[in-house]
């Protein structure tokens, strides 16, 4: 299973999981199962606050859920309008998102989880 993750810095399974969605500056795509990633750009990272367009940066990727520090509403709105499941992640790393998401350890991001303002805490790094 493919997961993408928002990510600060490529470094791999070591990759730190980005705070804010919209504004990562990469995506990582991350198979589940052999532990290979593939770190894409995000084009739309510099968009004004809720124009974020969630699957612009990544057209044409195949993955089967999105695993987020902390995303605003709009774009769930978005991520959920296109049949992905969004889950929250409250670990560091990339290498231990997967882990936590293998053992059915996320939840999913439901509206009243989202962020309302940018500012506060999330899991996950900045």
């Amino acid at each position: 299973m493919n997961i993408c993750i928002p990510i600060t810095e490529d470094k791999g399974l070591q990759s730190p999981v980005s705070a804010h969605f919209g504004s990562a500056p990469l995506f990582l795509i991350a198979d589940t199962e052999s532990g290979s990633c593939r770190a894409i750009a995000n084009a739309n990272m510099h968009h004004s606050h809720g124009m974020c367009q969630p699957l612009q940066s990544l057209a044409g990727e195949k993955f089967d859920g999105m695993v987020v520090g902390g995303i605003g509403m709009g774009a769930l709105n978005k991520l959920m309008a296109s049949g992905i499941q969004v889950f929250l992640s409250e670990h560091g790393t990339v290498g231990e998102t997967v882990t936590a998401f293998k053992a059915g350890a996320l939840r999913l991001v439901t509206p009243e989880r989202a962020c309302h303002a940018h500012g506060h805490g999330h899991g996950g790094s900045q």
